[in-house]
Formats: structure tokens, sequence, C-alpha cells
């Protein structure tokens, strides 16, 4: 079985810009109910991920810094405290796997670093439940 199999493609994610602020991450985490969102640079390559975790602690750590002025601080500016390492599409179910047991989702991207979509933890764990049931 091929990764791809499981791929949620970039078209249908929700992404981020190291550009982009603090608020609008906050926004769009309570919006889409997400707790990690996938960090993509102008040319299309992933760089990271975006969690609330973070998101709290740079509240936290940073003096004077309040909702308010979220606006003004850039999600580069903020530590992210967890790397989710990506796979190419090439890679083996076992890879996959092995990243999911501590990833929400695994980003996928191309041979150039680039940004093609996530494959979601849950989705692997329906589909393999569903197999197991099968063979009961």
């Amino acid at each position: 079985m091929n990764v791809a199999f499981f791929l949620v493609s970039k078209s249908e994610t929700i992404n981020l810009s190291p550009k982009n602020t603090m608020r609008q991450a906050l926004e769009k985490m309570e919006h889409h109910r997400y707790t990690a969102i996938p960090l993509i640079d102008n040319s299309g390559k992933y760089v990271g991920t975006i969690t609330e975790g973070d998101l709290l602690w740079k509240l936290k750590n940073t003096p004077g810094l309040c909702f308010e002025n979220t606006e003004k601080v850039m999600l580069k500016d903020v530590p992210q405290r967890i790397y989710n390492k990506p796979v190419t599409i090439t890679a083996s179910i076992e890879d996959l796997l092995s990243l999911t047991i501590t990833q929400n989702f695994v980003p996928v991207i191309d041979d150039s670093g680039i940004f093609i979509g996530i494959i979601r933890r849950s989705d692997i764990i329906e589909h393999f439940a569903k197999k197991y049931s099968e063979t009961m």
C-alpha cells in the first residue's frame, strides 16, 4: 500500500505561512477546531507545524503580550516545541506508522520539500481498524 492512499491534498487542508500572525493562527485554530497547523513558506516548502501549545507558551513567556496585540507577532517569531517530521509521497507505510504514534498528522512533501498535503492519524487508525474487524 502506498501512503498516497491516505493523502489529504494541500487544497483540502488548512495551512499558514511563517509571515502570518499569532492572531490569524488562533482564529484559524478556533474556527476549524484544530490544535496544530502546518507552516508553508512562500516557495511552498513545509517549514514546521504551529501548535496551540506554541502559541500559549509564547503568550505566557512574552512580557506585555496579550491577546489584543497578538496581531503584531509573526509566527516565524513563535518557537515551535515540536517538529512534525514529514514524509515523501514515496515513503513506506512503516515510516508513516512510526510517525503517527506521536503526531496528529504527518505532512507529506515531494522530493523538493514542497508541501503536497497531510495524512491524518485518525484516517490511518480508521483504515486499520476496519481491516482488523474484517478479519474477525
